[in-house]
This record gives structure tokens, sequence and C-alpha cells, in this order.
């Protein structure tokens, strides 16, 4: 499970390479690395939604994926302001990462032999804030935090 949620983020974390500063090739790759946030919200997102459902409707799911939003609204946030900064997204680029996250936390359930066992080790991984931004994509973030502060 930790293995599939690691490639699921790292997938993420890789939608174009680093950036480098006042080069505009870069800010397009910042803008796409950034866009991995919103990837990030819909891996929660959709894994919490699946994971309630396919439990029984167990409530401690919801709870944890509303503490995420908690924890990482500001991470978001901040990606938004620096995408606009730096010229905005292409269209359709955010809804494109959203459904790449889930697309990828949805084939890594598919492929666990045990669902119960998936959902319970996601939970873990959402509630440790182990599956937080600032864990998951900490290059990204600082580089969106540097250039916000300047």
């Amino acid at each position: 499970m930790r293995l599939y949620l690691a490639l699921a983020f790292s997938c993420l974390s890789m939608v174009l390479p680093a950036a480098a500063q006042d080069d505009p090739a870069a800010d397009t790759r910042l803008v796409g690395e950034l866009m991995a946030f919103h990837g990030s919200q819909a891996i929660v997102e959709v894994m919490t939604t699946h994971c309630y459902e396919t439990t029984g409707l167990n409530s401690v799911y919801k709870t944890a994926a509303e503490n995420w939003y908690l924890r990482n609204i500001g991470f978001l946030d901040l990606a938004d302001r620096v995408v606009e900064r730096l010229g905005g997204g292409s269209e359709g680029q955010q809804r494109a990462a959203e459904t790449y996250g889930g697309t990828q936390i949805m084939t890594a359930y598919n492929q666990a032999e045990n669902k119960d066992t998936f959902c319970r080790a996601f939970l873990e991984q959402v509630e440790s804030g182990a599956l937080d931004i600032d864990n998951q994509l900490s290059d990204p973030l600082k580089r969106a935090q540097d250039i916000a502060a300047s």
C-alpha cells in the first residue's frame, strides 16, 4: 500500500521537472508541478469516498479527509496564487492533474490484493500527515513559497 501511494505521489511530482528562476520554460514546468497539489487532493478525495463506501460508510474516512484538507488548504491556495503570478496554467491543466491523481490511486487500489487492508493503510497515511503536500511535494512547495515571498 505504502509503495502504491508513494508511486502515485511521485508520478504527480514528476509531472514536469524542477523549475529555475527567471526562465519562462521553468515557470511553465513549475506551474505543472503546482497542479500536482490538486492531483494530491484528488487522491485523498477519491480514496476517501471509495473507502468510505467500501467499508460500510465508515465516517472516519470523511473526518480524515476533512482534516487533510484543513492542513493543506493553505498549500493549495499558495499554488493557485503562484500559478496566477506565473501567467496561469493552460486550460484544463488542473482538471487533468486531478483526473491523473484519481486514476493513479484507483489503479493502485484495484491492484491491491486486500482492499480492506489498502483502505486501512490509506487512512493511516492520511491521518498521520504522510500524504500532506508539504511531505509529498516539498520541492515545488518550497519554490512556490520562495516566489510568493519575493
